[in-house]
């Protein structure tokens, strides 16, 4: 797998609370590592006078208080982390691995798309079509299996309450690419699988947006009332460094899914997995395939 070589990262202020660390231009699964390798280093150190720390797809945000811990000392820690991490023989993150079942090419965004093609970029057709074609895909049903066939890593968490940016785990020359919408909708349905540039999303709630509309989640990622099991910890469900395999799923299971979250049964399928950066860019394939049998034992 081809991948950006990570750089030693640029610091910069913001303002008397927050630094702000970039990894690097370009979004990469080295460049992604970094970031939620700093931030969990950082959050286990417990440092007196950090109060937020919120790693994104290639950069790191830190906020503090100045009172507490003085702006170089922050600074000399963070350096010492990231010097840290880069000096790791074998780079590996604890994580999980979770089947998300998407019923693709659903009648609520197509309906929602259909409403907006003055602001698409191919009025005639679906979201899916033009994907496809913007891929050198033959059809919608060959996008969808390589949307689905290999798994997703949540580089960040974020822009709304819980939604995930995910980045596929495939060689780059591989990777599926797609622009946004010309202009953004006024409208997306709550749950849509979006996708825009390099990155896919479920986006936790309505509300406008806008990436390209595959298809639609069948149960929440965004639970306030914390009233399904998944949420007893915490009311959003996405972590970063989550590894994501979507699932698809046709009507009837989509309204079986629904139904078992209305009654408050439903549970994600996910098993603990370990994540090693080299493997993944070295065969990601074959890495793949040993990570998604995690999901077979539950």
């Amino acid at each position: 797998m081809s991948e950006t070589t990570v750089q030693q990262a640029r610091y910069t202020w913001g303002g008397d609370e927050f630094l702000f660390v970039e990894i690097a231009e370009a979004m990469s699964l080295a460049a992604n590592f970094t970031a939620n390798a700093m931030a969990n280093l950082l959050q286990h150190r417990g440092v007196d006078g950090i109060t937020d720390i919120c790693p994104a797809n290639a950069s790191l945000l830190i906020r503090f208080n100045p009172d507490l811990v003085p702006p170089r000392e922050l600074e000399d820690l963070v350096r010492s982390v990231e010097a840290e991490v880069a000096q790791l023989a074998h780079q590996t993150l604890s994580t999980r691995i979770i089947e998300i079942p998407v019923w693709y090419d659903d009648p609520f965004t197509r309906e929602t798309a259909s409403r907006f093609r003055k602001g698409h970029q191919r009025p005639e057709g679906t979201d899916l079509d033009f994907a496809a074609e913007e891929n050198g895909l033959a059809s919608a049903a060959e996008f969808i299996r390589r949307h689905h066939e290999s798994p997703w890593l949540v580089s960040m968490v974020g822009f709304v309450a819980g939604l995930p940016f995910m980045f596929q785990i495939v060689p780059q020359d591989e990777q599926l690419e797609v622009p946004k919408y010309l202009s953004p909708r006024t409208d997306t349905p709550p749950l849509t699988v979006g996708h825009g540039g390099c990155f896919a999303c479920i986006y936790s709630v309505r509300g406008a947006g806008g990436y390209q509309m595959f298809g639609i989640a069948a149960a929440p990622i965004f639970d306030p009332a914390q009233r399904l099991p998944d949420f007893d910890d915490f009311l959003i469900f996405f972590k970063p460094g989550d590894i994501v395999k979507l699932k698809p799923v046709d009507e009837a299971e989509y309204r079986q899914i629904q139904a078992q979250v209305e009654s408050g049964h439903f549970r994600y399928r996910q098993a603990p997995v370990t994540f090693d950066l080299q493997q993944a860019m070295q065969d990601p394939k074959d890495y793949n395939k040993k990570m998604m049998e995690h999901l077979d034992g539950v």
